[in-house]
């Protein structure tokens, strides 16, 4: 077990209430408050007189103001732009850190010491290889196929060659699955864009760090020794701890609640690539390289952003539902981009990224509406500079986000508070009504329908 996968009850605090009084009965119930919540089930004691009542439920469509959990991973204050892992201001990990580092913390709460961390890259680097019946499987899928889709099925497709990880409250057990995913997502990440490419798969070069094997398996050509670009692997480290984690969007929220039902971690993981690769989560980076693309030249900025504040387009890559100042994330990963650029140079498109981001930046509108760059708008143009595929952004966020969908899968685990995700909803339907036949010669149909739907 790791040294911080328990999340241990806090002690209750008499002082601390919230006294409601109840309009239609008169009554007035005390809600008790801890860390700044009320337990949605002390709203069962709101009752009328009918006996049949079971009380009052929270409300909460996309959960605006509710929490799941209680975790000590992340903590984001999105009004100050504060990200922290366990603690530690994302700005000093993304300028010290590795990101196997980072990815340790986020699963045992402390940084590795030397002997940890030593261990944890050998047992990684162990199991960068994938079984050769994975690889058969990637192959086939169409010449086509987006990189997601296959990423997604073959991580699902990893619970058969490893029936085990079902154990997953046999420490062992646990421990070798999360190793397991942690080292062969960015092989398998790397299989899917060699399909994308139609070019021979790569296999994993050990010799190599966590960053360097992956762009390895992704670019390495004829040459006997891949050498890959000092810039391209620094940009490539910090991206992948920026997005180590994100407290509890919809991917993460995805993982927790299909691990819920004790599944093994390579399904739940699977639930959380899946809501990653819809366009309002992983895939924004996309679309502001497609917002770039319909903008086509420099010139026609200006007019954009005109459109945009009469309410005809949207500027993908800023603001966020989180954060309501500048992202921390985007002040780092804007560094990087400059640092890219330098060794890429600066084209049509990347000129007007720039000029995209002068106006926001300078323009009352925007500022008005606390509308900064964000994380995604820097990484899709340093991810294009590097001659990544458009579609293949989302497959990048996913390899880093790993690391923190198993730290919280973990910690969920060992909640003992936590019990199968099972929301409630507020029924809207029809009330209680008698069935009346509609259809009068449906059974007489059958026979024959079926001998027709055997016929196709």
């Amino acid at each position: 077990m790791s040294k911080a996968s328990t999340v241990e009850a806090p002690p209750a605090t008499a002082t601390d209430a919230l006294d409601a009084r109840d309009t239609r009965t008169d009554q007035t119930h005390t809600l008790a408050i801890k860390e700044g919540a009320i337990r949605a089930s002390d709203l069962k004691q709101f009752k009328t007189d009918d006996g049949d009542d079971p009380g009052l439920l929270s409300y909460d469509p996309a959960f605006l103001n509710t929490a799941a959990c209680r975790s000590a991973i992340t903590f984001i204050d999105g009004d100050k732009g504060i990200l922290r892992y366990r603690g530690y201001p994302i700005e000093q990990l993304a300028e010290s850190s590795t990101f196997l580092e980072v990815a340790w913390l986020l699963r045992h709460g402390e940084l590795p010491n030397q002997s940890e961390y030593d261990q944890f890259v050998h047992d990684i680097t162990y199991h960068t290889y994938v079984h050769e019946n994975l690889r058969k499987f990637l192959e086939g899928f169409r010449y086509d196929a987006h990189p997601m889709a296959m990423l997604n099925s073959s991580v699902a497709a990893l619970a058969s060659f490893y029936p085990s990880s079902r154990n997953i409250f046999e420490e062992r057990e646990r421990n070798i699955s999360m190793i397991r995913l942690v080292a062969k997502v960015p092989t398998i990440a790397a299989f899917c864009y060699r399909h994308l490419k139609g070019l021979p798969f790569v296999y994993p070069d050990n010799d190599l760090s966590y960053v360097e094997n992956f762009l390895s398996m992704v670019a390495r050509m004829s040459e006997p020794k891949y050498e890959p670009n000092p810039i391209f692997v620094r940009a490539l480290e910090v991206l992948f701890i920026l997005h180590a984690d994100h407290e509890q969007n919809c991917s993460t929220s995805a993982v927790r609640a299909v691990g819920s039902s004790h599944v093994d971690p390579f399904s739940a993981m699977s639930a959380g690539i899946a809501a990653l690769f819809g366009p309002l989560h992983g895939g924004a980076n996309e679309q502001v390289l497609r917002m770039i693309e319909e903008i086509g030249n420099v010139r026609n900025v200006p007019q954009y952003i005109e459109g945009v504040k009469a309410g005809k387009g949207k500027l993908m890559g800023f603001g966020h539902r989180v954060y309501k100042s500048y992202d921390p994330r985007a002040r780092i990963v804007k560094k990087l981009a400059d640092q890219v650029f330098e060794v890429v140079g600066v084209d049509k498109d990347l000129e007007i990224a720039l000029e995209l981001e002068r106006i926001a930046l300078s323009d009352d509108y925007f500022i008005s509406r606390k509308l900064y760059p964000n994380v995604d708008f820097y990484t899709g143009l340093i991810y294009r500079s590097m001659a990544f595929p458009t579609e293949f952004f989302t497959v990048l966020f996913a390899i880093a986000r790993t690391a923190g969908w198993l730290a919280q899968w973990e910690e969920m685990l060992m909640d003992k508070e936590q019990k199968i995700a099972r929301p409630r909803q507020i029924y809207i339907g029809s009330a209680e009504r008698p069935y009346e036949a509609i259809v009068q010669h449906r059974h007489a149909a059958g026979p024959r329908m079926q001998k027709d739907a055997l016929r196709q």
